[in-house]
């Protein structure tokens, strides 16, 4: 597998059984070197950071083509035979998004609170979108850094100057960018027939202490699907795959053994 000149990380295992992780916005394929540490090589694991994350170049905030649609394009150019994904938060909407565009390129899905929020009620997407509201009207990026990561929960403590505060910040104005992705579903994700026609396994992980919409998400988008299976682990919240990574093995395993 490549991936051009974003970074990918490899952690190797059994070279029959291709994986892809897709990491959360903010993040970066490091955080499935815990996971990658506990299933013992049981997939060939590649996770690249996506663009403004990581070690990747800088987004470029291009009219011509949404991050959502960037990373999707980039995660389908590493598939070449039917592949294991793993994603969480965004990086499961991607994986949804390729898994209902070609099902018979997934060996199966392994997804951790998918933010589709197109998936939840109007009411509740009202409300995602009115707690960021009055912050990006501002433009007032720190501010709405600090409240982002304060709903979602942040990996690290959260810097407030340097290089690294700066890249976050140019990362919260991203997610400004997914909100047609994700609040209005512009990939069709949830068209007619869809998701119905994704054959391979899928599991639903969430934390128990999550923003209660990544449940009702979770339960729309499982209703849908022919083969689902569901897991909640105790007192985990959003950052679940670096908090509780021993849960996550063990789920994780449990759906590739399925496929």
């Amino acid at each position: 597998m490549s991936c051009f000149d974003l970074h990918i990380r490899h952690y190797p295992g059994d070279q029959s059984r291709p994986a892809i992780g897709l990491h959360c916005m903010m993040g970066s394929g490091g955080m499935f070197a815990p996971l990658a540490e506990r299933i013992n090589g049981a997939v060939d694991l590649y996770a690249f950071d996506f663009p403004g994350h990581g070690r990747s170049p800088d987004w470029s905030f291009d009219e011509k083509i949404d991050l959502h649609t960037d990373v999707t394009r980039w995660a389908a150019r590493m598939i070449s035979r039917p592949v294991d994904l793993i994603g969480h938060s965004f990086g499961a909407t991607v994986a949804l998004r390729i898994a209902v565009g070609v099902p018979e390129a997934i060996r199966s899905l392994t997804l951790i609170e998918p933010v589709l929020f197109a998936a939840a009620s109007e009411t509740a997407r009202q409300a995602e979108q009115d707690r960021l509201a009055g912050f990006i009207e501002a433009e007032d990026w720190p501010g709405m850094l600090r409240r982002f990561l304060g709903d979602w929960g942040a990996a690290a403590p959260i810097p407030t100057e340097g290089p690294r505060a700066e890249r976050l910040i140019r990362q919260v104005r991203m997610v400004v960018d997914t909100n047609a992705a994700l609040m209005e579903d512009r990939a069709q994700i949830l068209r007619e027939n869809g998701l119905e026609r994704i054959e391979a396994p899928v599991m639903f992980i969430s934390g128990a202490d999550s923003p209660s919409i990544v449940h009702e998400i979770s339960d729309a988008l499982a209703d849908r699907l022919p083969d689902v299976a569901r897991a909640t682990i105790p007192g985990a919240g959003h950052m679940l795959p670096v908090t509780h990574p021993d849960q996550l093995a063990d789920l994780t395993m449990v759906n590739l053994d399925r496929s």
